[in-house]
């Protein structure tokens, strides 16, 4: 998770520019989503001058894709370690839904920066590695109760789908507010997971 901005007065010097920069920029999106701010506004919130992000960046997407390589990695880092946590391959899949949900939830600036951003893909090959190793954290398991490759894809991508839909569901407050709701979307998303590998003999 990243830390909020501490405030400097501007022009003045800042040890990791790229990281205060960063910071900055996660918060304007929790406030105003992916879309809805400025490189300009980024470098005002960080106390920077208006030039100093490109000495990182360069572009507003560039500052984006930044942050989304951050989603993808904290989402290996969770993901991870709720599979490891659980036993067979069904309950991994269960874990990784629900511990989906809680990352929509606890960081809902990369999550939107993750799914929303429209960010050029090609143009950051970087994105694509991110993603490739997300994947390949969770496909050993799939792969473990499909009968090949594009089964055990199909069958992540079945739960993946089934918990993002819950946790846009929580965050719109379908599902009702605070730590309680969360739990049970977790838990709904696991079950959910549960049940599509549960089909996968019908």
């Amino acid at each position: 998770m990243i830390d909020p901005v501490k405030r400097r007065p501007s022009g003045q010097h800042h040890g990791d520019l790229r990281s205060v920069l960063e910071r900055a920029a996660l918060e304007l999106v929790a406030e105003k989503g992916p879309h809805g701010f400025s490189l300009n506004e980024a470098s005002r919130r960080a106390g920077v001058s208006v030039a100093a992000p490109y000495k990182h960046f360069a572009d507003r997407g560039a500052l984006l894709a930044a942050l989304a390589e951050t989603g993808y990695r904290e989402q290996r880092e969770r993901f991870a370690a709720a599979v490891d946590a659980a036993d067979s391959p069904a309950d991994q899949l269960a874990a990784f839904a629900a511990a989906y949900v809680y990352f929509a939830a606890q960081e809902p600036a990369l999550f939107d920066i993750t799914f929303y951003a429209g960010l050029d893909k090609p143009r950051h090959p970087e994105l694509a590695e991110a993603g490739e190793a997300l994947l390949e954290t969770l496909m050993p398991v799939a792969r473990a109760l499909a009968p090949d490759e594009d089964a055990a894809f199909d069958l992540l991508l079945r739960i993946a789908a089934a918990a993002h839909g819950q946790a846009v569901f929580l965050r719109q407050g379908l599902f009702g507010v605070g730590g309680d709701a969360l739990a049970e979307t977790a838990d709904r998303a696991a079950r959910s997971a549960q049940a599509i590998v549960a089909g996968l003999g019908g």
